[in-house]
């Protein structure tokens, strides 16, 4: 038996056997959630990152992303959507006790910022690392601006355990435990979340709307429309984080990144980072003695392409991510897609979870053959119709020929598919979650007010608030509710000892550098001179 042999339909069947569907138990999951730190007031913090949460560089759970007031929480991978949940919970409560009388901003687009300077990059302390992922931010800054780098997500960490690895390979007589087949497979999977994708910003797109700080008085071509004193929004909108407005690079654009297989995914993202951009030249990258860029390359390291979906493999102590993957292959893919959720006060809640564990097993089992050029060009032509008007009615996007069909039949189409997934997940848990879960979820296709971005811009619209109002009150609300909520997963134990050991292992790391700062980025970049 081939691969090529099974259908989606004859490989959930043959899945869903007695003898193998519970290999599927054992779904690894983490959750990275960024949000700002704000003021009682709702504008942007200046504080440092509190020392009392320990340090940015090596806390397990508590970091900065870009900037030093834009939070990043970290759970580490776990096959318990519950225990997830409440580790995720815990890092929440546990950082808004030492944050004073701040607040965590509960929506992906930023708060209202008067000047962009206000934005300060984030400080990771005199180590050389440190001073390389500041620097790196910097580089981020003088390239992009820094308004494009406070917008804040979700990102959902997914793997399927060995044991599912292993029974897949036996059907189709691939051995057992083979990480090119493994990689192979994720592979698939990323593809199928471009061919798909857009059902993520439709369901759960939670940024209909803008500050119009946020624009900074730059034009725009897309038809805003205006609500309170300076709220933008687009009536149809899901998620505008995900559009021209938030994560985009020119530059880009033209990488022409290829996801045909792992090999071929490296090579074209090593040449990313090796290929000179001669605009971001003119930056330049070390002047006057001071730098303004890690270097002058269309990316200057692998975290600086802006995908959708990234595979992923942890790396070893000074190892680069596109080595640990090459060496050892994807371990675990990361879903970049997600909108920070407001109606919940950490972010994401156990439906969405649950969708996730989907319309991911969904895309990884699904046939996936190699995008075409002119496919890649429909699958961003439907995310772009999605993302700016996809509560539109009777908005149509493109199927997998190429032929118009309405967003609604389109997605009742493929929930018919994930129909069929949710049936072997429940079958392997035992209870019916995941066909809840789905249910759930079906009727926002039929009742697009339902979504997410729909809810949001009723509020917005039914009160005449701005986002900065609704943002500041959730913010305020959350914030209560987590001062007088218990620890459920971990202790303060815990929390104080990952505090005091992060602090120490920083202060090692800048007592253990042997190495002057441009000679420990040369060594980074392989461009060391050595003498013999």
């Amino acid at each position: 038996m081939t691969t090529t042999s099974l259908s989606l339909t004859e490989l959930l069947t043959a899945l869903g056997s007695p003898e193998r569907v519970t290999a599927l138990k054992g779904i690894r999951r983490g959750i990275e959630r960024e949000c700002l730190r704000i003021t009682p007031e709702g504008a942007l913090s200046q504080t440092d990152h509190p020392r009392s949460l320990g340090s940015a560089l090596t806390h397990a759970n508590i970091t900065t992303d870009y900037s030093e007031s834009l939070l990043e929480f970290i759970t580490p991978a776990t096959d318990s959507i519950e225990s997830l949940i409440e580790q995720l919970g815990d890092i929440h409560r546990h950082t808004i006790h030492h944050l004073g009388d701040e607040r965590i901003w509960p929506l992906s687009m930023p708060c209202f910022i008067g000047d962009e300077e206000s934005i300060r990059l984030a400080q990771y302390g005199s180590s050389n690392i440190g001073r390389m992922k500041t620097l790196y931010r910097q580089g981020l800054k003088n390239r992009y601006g820094s308004l494009m780098q406070v917008i804040a997500g979700v990102h959902f960490n997914f793997s399927m355990p060995d044991s599912f690895w292993c029974e897949w390979q036996d059907l189709v007589g691939e051995g057992c435990c083979s990480q090119r087949f493994i990689s192979d497979k994720y592979m698939g999977l990323i593809r199928n979340v471009y061919r798909f994708g857009w059902l993520v910003p439709y369901l759960f797109g939670a940024s209909p709307a803008i500050c119009d700080s946020f624009l900074k008085g730059r034009k725009s071509n897309l038809p805003f429309q205006k609500t309170g004193k300076g709220t933008l929004y687009l009536p149809y909108a899901t998620a505008l984080r995900l559009s021209d407005l938030g994560y985009t690079s020119s530059s880009q654009s033209m990488l022409n990144i290829s996801h045909d297989n792992l090999p071929a995914y490296v090579a074209s993202l090593r040449r990313a980072i090796s290929t000179h951009d001669p605009e971001f030249a003119k930056i330049g990258v070390k002047v006057n003695g001071e730098y303004r860029q890690l270097n002058d390359n269309v990316l200057q390291l692998e975290n600086e392409l802006y995908a959708p979906i990234r595979p992923k493999r942890t790396p070893r102590s000074g190892e680069k991510p596109s080595d640990a993957l090459e060496q050892r292959g994807i371990e675990y893919i990361e879903l970049r897609t997600v909108d920070v959720n407001p109606f919940t006060p950490f972010g994401i809640d156990v439906d969405q979870i649950r969708f996730f564990d989907l319309f991911l097993v969904w895309c990884l089992l699904r046939p996936s053959p190699v995008l075409t050029d002119e496919e890649i060009a429909r699958n961003r032509r439907n995310q772009n119709k999605v993302v700016l008007e996809g509560r539109r009615p009777g908005l149509e996007l493109e199927d997998e020929q190429g032929n118009p069909i309405g967003l609604r039949e389109y997605g009742l189409q493929l929930f018919d598919e994930l129909d069929q997934v949710a049936d072997l997940l429940d079958r392997c848990c035992g209870r019916n979650r995941y066909r809840e879960t789905l249910a759930m979820h079906r009727e926002k296709l039929l009742n697009p007010e339902l979504t997410y971005s729909a809810r949001l811009l009723k509020q917005l619209l039914e009160s005449g608030q701005d986002n900065g109002c609704f943002g500041d009150e959730l913010a305020s609300r959350y914030r209560e509710e987590m001062l007088s909520g218990e620890l459920q997963y971990w202790d303060q134990a815990y929390f104080a000892g990952e505090a005091r050991e992060s602090l120490a292992k920083q202060r090692e790391r800048e007592r253990g550098d042997s190495l002057s700062f441009d000679e420990f980025l040369a060594d980074y970049f392989g461009t060391r001179q050595t003498t013999s």
